[in-house]
């Protein structure tokens, strides 16, 4: 099979890279959320994005750098895996050496580096990862970091929680609310990472629904917590994923982020999905022990490798 490695051309690419992650999805940890991924700033740029094609055109991988998330985000057809990762790696690798200014400077330490996020019991993956000079950062010492991705059955009922005198947990007010979300988005991951042309193309995705994307509103208007819950209902089963939840730290006490949450997951069952899933940072004890008081379970242990340049 003669394979062709190309450039990113628009819409009609995007709507083939949802489609071979969906034919993926048990590879894969952003598959429901892509909409949210794909709307990313990092794509303004089509140099950022390739693609791995057979001599049809048909769609065999993808591969973004996701610069706000200092991650590397690919799909690969499984039964070209072997043949493919290799030789996206390198493209990767020759493009952060090229134009060091793409490569973000990963926290702690501020050194230029990109991550990248796989299954623990994605051996091949891992031995490819490991040989193009990647790093699990399971046990590095201080800045030990791994992840878990949970599942949470949606036919499960969801706690009631009181809502205190003078909050409303409602959907965002459409593009007249964006630039009050974007706000309270950076003030709560201490990020300037979120900006309003990202969040305003996620509300004109095709798959984006109005009343998934939740907001907590104060007594005096001023917007507190988010949770934006994604559904796939393309396969022969809906789906839903959360990304992302966040609380302002001014909020904190009256955990708004469970509200928010909550209301999510009642709202994703009321559309149909059969499953939920969503991805932490296991050593985010506050989050995961949200997350399972709300009925998620660990599906799979996430490693995070790290490659430096």
């Amino acid at each position: 099979m003669k394979i062709h490695q190309r450039a990113f051309s628009g819409e009609s690419d995007l709507r083939a890279m949802e489609a071979l992650a969906r034919e993926t999805r048990l590879d894969n940890l952003h598959v429901t959320d892509l909409p949210y991924r794909l709307s990313n700033w990092a794509l303004d740029d089509p140099e950022n994005i390739r693609l791995w094609s057979d001599e049809t055109g048909r769609l065999l991988a993808w591969c973004i750098f996701h610069i706000s998330f200092e991650n590397l985000d690919l799909i690969c057809h499984p039964e070209m895996e072997s043949e493919l990762l290799p030789q996206m790696l390198v493209w990767a690798d020759e493009r952060s050496r090229a134009h060091p200014e793409l490569v973000p400077l990963g926290t702690p330490e501020d050194k230029p580096c990109w991550f990248f996020n796989v299954f623990a019991d994605q051996a091949q993956r891992i031995r490819i990862l490991e040989d193009a000079g990647f790093a699990n950062q399971a046990d590095v010492g201080e800045y030990s970091w791994s992840k878990v991705f949970m599942q949470r059955p949606a036919n499960l009922p969801v706690k009631d929680y009181r809502i205190p005198p003078g909050f409303v947990v409602r959907p965002l007010a459409g593009e007249a609310e964006v630039e009050a979300y974007v706000q309270l988005h950076r003030a709560t991951f201490g990020s300037k990472n979120m900006t309003v042309d990202w969040r305003k193309r996620m509300l004109r995705h095709p798959d984006y629904v109005p009343d998934l994307d939740l907001v907590v509103a104060a007594p005096d208007g001023r917007l507190g917590a988010f949770c934006i819950c994604w559904l796939d209902s393309h396969g022969p089963e809906k789906i839903g994923q959360i990304e992302p939840l966040g609380c302002h730290r001014d909020f904190r006490c009256y955990a708004l982020g469970r509200l928010a949450l909550a209301e999510g997951l009642r709202r994703l069952q009321a559309h149909g999905a059969k499953k939920i899933f969503v991805e932490t940072d296991n050593w985010r004890a506050t989050a995961f022990a949200l997350y399972e008081s709300l009925g998620f379970q660990v599906a799979r242990d996430v490693l995070v490798y790290r490659k430096d340049y």
